[in-house]
């Protein structure tokens, strides 16, 4: 089994760098819209058979279950433990697998996240990284084969853990999932982009981001 994980940070505090661009109100719902297209993208992989996000926001957990997800709605106690916590909420049986996709990689695509899964190794770590140095996917075999380590430099962290764990990791850098939203000079490079993030999209239009 399967299952996806997406944790988001409470809308009022996230995407700082955004905010100063866009203004509050709008990056607020540039990260709802690129939460939707994460969800679209993660509900389409035939491969994944739980999809779920964990946040403290309940604006942000309504949205959730308005794409379909599952919602764990708790405090927040930082990015890596949320994630944990969920591991274990979701997935029962230690064996199985847990997808950590991040919120803002609005251009995922179904099919990047399916052959994503179907290469990851029957045990060990599959590793999605982002051109900054970041994850933008991670699939954990069994769930806690190595610890979730996102933040700065976060490939180079989850290299390090598996390599201590002694266990396989292989590293996919799809296309559709180099690319996360984080500062300004990221939007016209997704904008650039023939992948996902259709909500994304119409949404920097509106705000007056050149087609």
């Amino acid at each position: 089994m399967i299952a996806a994980v997406v944790p988001m940070k409470s809308l009022e505090g996230s995407k700082s760098r955004l905010a100063r661009e866009l203004g509050p109100r709008s990056a607020r719902g540039l990260s709802l819209a690129m939460l939707a297209d994460v969800l679209e993208a993660l509900l389409g992989a035939p491969e994944v058979d739980r999809v779920a996000v964990t946040t403290p926001d309940a604006a942000v957990g309504d949205a959730a279950a308005a794409a379909g997800a599952e919602v764990l709605l708790r405090e927040d106690p930082g990015l890596n433990p949320s994630i944990e916590a969920a591991a274990i909420e979701l997935l029962p049986d230690p064996d199985a697998g847990l997808l950590v996709v991040l919120g803002d990689v609005a251009g995922a695509c179904a099919d990047d996240l399916s052959r994503f899964v179907r290469c990851a190794p029957r045990r060990g770590v599959a590793l999605a990284p982002s051109r900054d140095g970041g994850t933008s996917a991670l699939l954990r075999r069994p769930r806690d084969v190595i610890p979730a380590g996102f933040g700065r430099d976060s490939a180079e962290h989850h290299r390090k853990y598996a390599a201590a764990a002694g266990v396989e990791l292989r590293e996919m850098p799809l296309p559709s999932l180099t690319l996360d939203l984080d500062a300004p000079a990221d939007l016209d490079a997704f904008l650039a982009t023939p992948w996902g993030g259709r909500r994304t999209r119409a949404l920097l239009h509106e705000l007056g981001h050149p087609q």
